[in-house]
């Protein structure tokens, strides 16, 4: 106490003199601000390189472009990893591979929004269950790829049996905020990095309803009501918003380096509108709510997933641009998925809305065009009467609009990466399959040749490996 008393003593003395003599007191030299990030934003970069392609060109198949264009005994020629052109008359270069498509479909690949392939992989053992960590309702500084185990033998089931060639890997719903997603090229790779989607940004998956509450209710902890889920959202919402208050201010002027927090980093990129919200959630009025918090908080849901009910708000979503993922046919498995309705994707539709099929499943993901042919029937059964290549947006440039890709995938125009299906039928018949599958202009998958069967680490020297059926 002395000491302090003398200093200051000695403080405004100094401060006085200086002042008498007309001098300004002198302030501490600010530090200045950073010349460069504090840490890297992109600590695990994709290493991905498309296999290699040759220049190709199909002829005779009815085209669908992924975003409701429909072109009947056309051509499209793809090389150098990109579509260079189609019509119904495309010229090639000489020496371009040719492929008579005559009665066959060509489609852009099929994009999954909603995947846990690589965190629950086949095998389904409790060794491999690493989609959830449910310790804690908010674990938003958990990233996906970290679990991703890139020999999960369904990547190369969705893309031989159903045409997969980009997906979004999420977390699992058992926190409100359960960590970050990735977005994958479906090639095979020894790295998920070698697996990543060039540039595409990053998701926070998020959940609303049943799932958090029942998880961290039954432990007798917060959240265990849907009025629990949306208050802890909000205050870490709050906590979020203080972190970036501070780092931006750190980035603009300097001083002091806060200190790093890995689940509010993640927030502060989604307040900032580099990280995505992917929202799992049922109810109308839960997704109501969502909108509304968003809004307080200034960030944006980019698409809610499973959404069983979004028929009743597909207005809202319109207005708010807020895509709805969803199921064909999902219904009755717990209480928040009883009012689903097959008609969902087809109202979705039919209101303007932005509208997705997705599978959260490894079988249902090998069949999300046959998801998307019942979801379209429903529709027509209820007088809805949607073109099949419109339908086709719900697995093209839709997803690819809510992943953040679409300037780059989801619809074959020119200079668009050459993600292409040759089907060897309507691709809306429970008859037709993949025959041929490109990645990048590449060919991966070939049903006539065994050679273009991938088959992952895992499978090798095992009872059926490569099987497609």
């Amino acid at each position: 106490m002395v000491f302090n008393k003398r200093f200051a003593v000695l403080l405004a003395t100094s401060l006085l003199a200086a002042c008498a003599n007309g001098e300004a007191p002198k302030a501490a030299a600010a530090t200045p601000p950073p010349s460069k990030p504090a840490f890297s934003a992109d600590p695990y970069p994709s290493t991905y390189k498309p296999y290699p392609g040759v220049p190709t060109l199909v002829t005779g198949v009815t085209i669908y472009d992924g975003e409701g264009g429909r072109i009947d005994d056309g051509q499209i020629l793809f090389a150098d990893g990109k579509v260079v052109a189609l019509g119904q008359s495309v010229d090639a270069p000489a020496g371009a591979t040719r492929i008579d498509g005559a009665g066959k479909w060509v489609t852009p690949g099929v994009i999954d929004i909603h995947s846990h392939l690589g965190v629950y992989p086949s095998p389904s053992v409790r060794a491999h269950s690493d989609g959830n960590e449910a310790t804690a309702p908010v674990r938003a500084e958990v990233w996906a790829e970290h679990s991703v185990w890139p020999q999960d033998p369904g990547f190369s089931r969705a893309l031989a049996n159903g045409g997969v060639t980009t997906l979004q890997i999420l977390p699992g719903s058992a926190d409100l905020m359960g960590g970050r997603s990735v977005v994958l090229k479906n090639v095979y790779a020894r790295t998920v990095q070698g697996m990543k989607f060039p540039g595409a940004p990053y998701g926070l998956k998020m959940a609303c309803g049943e799932n958090p509450k029942r998880v961290f209710g039954s432990r007798n902890q917060m959240p265990s009501t849907r009025m629990g889920n949306m208050a802890v959202d909000r205050q870490t919402w709050a906590k979020a918003a203080e972190y970036k208050r501070k780092w931006d201010k750190y980035n603009k002027s300097g001083g002091e380096m806060p200190a790093r927090d890995l689940q509010m980093e993640t927030l502060a990129g989604v307040l900032a509108g580099e990280i995505l919200i992917q929202n799992h959630c049922y109810r109308a009025d839960e997704m109501a709510n969502v909108i509304d918090m968003a809004k307080e908080f200034g960030y944006k849901v980019t698409a809610f997933h499973h959404a069983v009910e979004a028929y009743k708000i597909a207005d809202l979503l319109k207005a708010n641009d807020v895509c709805a993922a969803v199921w064909a046919d999902w219904w009755g498995f717990k209480m928040e998925s009883y009012d689903a309705i097959d008609e969902n994707l087809a109202l979705l539709q039919n209101a303007g809305a932005c509208a997705m099929i997705h599978s959260d499943d490894e079988n249902g993901i090998q069949r999300l065009n046959q998801e998307v042919a019942k979801a379209l029937a429903a529709g027509r059964r209820m007088g809805l009467t949607i073109p099949d290549e419109l339908a086709w947006t719900w697995l093209a440039i839709n997803p690819a609009k809510a992943l953040g890709i679409a300037d780059r995938t989801g619809s074959l125009k020119p200079g668009k990466e050459a993600d292409v299906v040759l089907w060897n039928g309507d691709p809306l018949s429970v008859y037709s399959r993949p025959e041929k599958v490109w990645v990048d202009g590449a060919l991966l998958y070939d049903s006539s040749d065994p050679k273009r069967r991938p088959v992952s680490d895992f499978e090798l020297g095992q009872p059926g490996e490569g099987d497609v059926k």
